[in-house]
């Protein structure tokens, strides 16, 4: 056994500079090894029979974990550098820290074996969570009802369940009485759930969301803007636990709490009929012949694709107005992202149609009278 250079220890065996760099050599090795066979396997995986992103990504963090895995035990091996007899499971069981009491924190103990069972765990939670996602879209690939918010939905609950059990089992492995180290932090609990109520209140709200099903991911919605008390319209991107994310018209995405989807009064456009009853309204001079009007504001209607031609489009004067009669164009669509660009492109119409017939589409004037003797004194006063 030779020395170089100085030496620390690493769990029971000691390790040194060279032994870093083998380390280092093994990681940047494996790294690329891994990047190649993802290349090959997914060539591979683009078969017919393959076809099913899911299973791409799986079998992708699969073989991910397996070659990690492997390079992990070759460098181990280099242990033999320092020392002359090492064991796997003599470094897995030394105790990172020493276990203390069971009457101090439930008897707390971390040894590298916890840190490498509870990273099993997890990586088996996310494997079974992937496998549970691709048995959803083959079960209901085929269904009509079946939606990307449903199979969001599943997918979700399914992840907070599986890693809460996760946790569960990762505590178990850390501490020998859970009982202890529950009664021990009962009075923070309270205490950090006095402070963290707002929190809590939006957790809650998430998981009715995912349960209620009535906003779902996709679905358009009308919403208040928590920053400017605005109505904005947007599509809902994600449902986390405790947040919502979604994108207005303008591209931009907002993160919002769940209990404003909860508990403030949302319009759901994908919720229930799609078909919704639209208006314009316009104003026309008076004297304009109205039965022209009216022809005229449902051709300009008709005139437009998204404008559902089996429903009846009527036109109604709201008011006769201080400078104009104000008409009102009624007709269906359906609730689409673009609903708005759709009205403007009829108001474009109206506006062409009206020009090409000579009606007036007025606006406000103001006739100002100046007595005769306040002109006189002006005049005289500019000359």
């Amino acid at each position: 056994m030779f020395t170089l250079f100085f030496t620390f220890p690493v769990g029971p065996y000691q390790a040194s500079f060279w032994i870093v760099l083998i380390w280092l050599a093994i990681f940047i090795t494996t790294y690329f090894i891994n990047s190649l066979i993802q290349k090959l396997l997914k060539r591979y995986l683009k078969r017919p029979k393959l076809k099913i992103k899911g299973t791409r990504i799986t079998l992708l963090r699969l073989l991910n974990q397996v070659v990690y895995i492997s390079s992990f035990l070759v460098a181990f091996q280099a242990f033999r550098l320092e020392n002359d007899n090492i064991s796997l499971i003599k470094f897995l069981n030394h105790d990172i820290i020493p276990k203390l009491p069971e009457d101090l924190k439930g008897g707390f103990q971390l040894s590298f074996m916890d840190v490498i069972t509870i990273i099993i765990i997890f990586a088996i939670s996310r494997f079974i969570i992937n496998i549970f996602r691709i048995y959803i879209d083959r079960r209901f690939r085929d269904n009509e009802d079946f939606d990307e918010g449903t199979r969001f939905v599943y997918v979700q609950l399914a992840r907070y369940l599986i890693y809460t059990f996760a946790v569960i089992i990762s505590l178990q492995f850390l501490f020998a009485d859970l009982s202890v180290l529950l009664a021990g932090s009962a009075a923070f609990l309270a205490a950090l759930g006095l402070g963290l109520q707002g929190i809590f209140k939006d957790m809650v709200s998430g998981i009715i969301l995912l349960f209620e099903g009535t906003i779902k991911v996709g679905d358009i919605v009308r919403v208040v803007s928590p920053g400017t008390g605005e109505e904005i319209i947007a599509r809902v991107l994600k449902i986390n636990v405790r947040t919502a994310k979604i994108e207005t018209r303008d591209g931009n995405t907002l993160i919002i709490p769940n209990s404003i989807l909860t508990q403030d009064q949302i319009e759901n456009w994908s919720f229930g009929s799609e078909l919704t009853r639209f208006s314009i309204e316009v104003g026309v001079a008076y004297g304009s012949d109205t039965e022209l009007v009216r022809k005229l504001l449902k051709q300009a209607a008709l005139s437009h694709p998204e404008v559902k031609k089996t429903e009846p489009i009527f036109v109604r004067m709201n008011n006769f107005g201080n400078d104009a009669l104000e008409m009102e164009l009624l007709f269906w669509a359906d609730q689409t992202w673009q609903v708005e660009l759709h009205k403007s492109e009829i108001r474009f119409e109206i506006d062409r149609l009206f020009r090409e017939h000579g009606i007036t589409i007025p606006f406000p004037q103001r006739t100002l009278h100046v007595p005769e003797e306040v002109r006189t004194v002006r005049q005289n006063e500019a000359e």
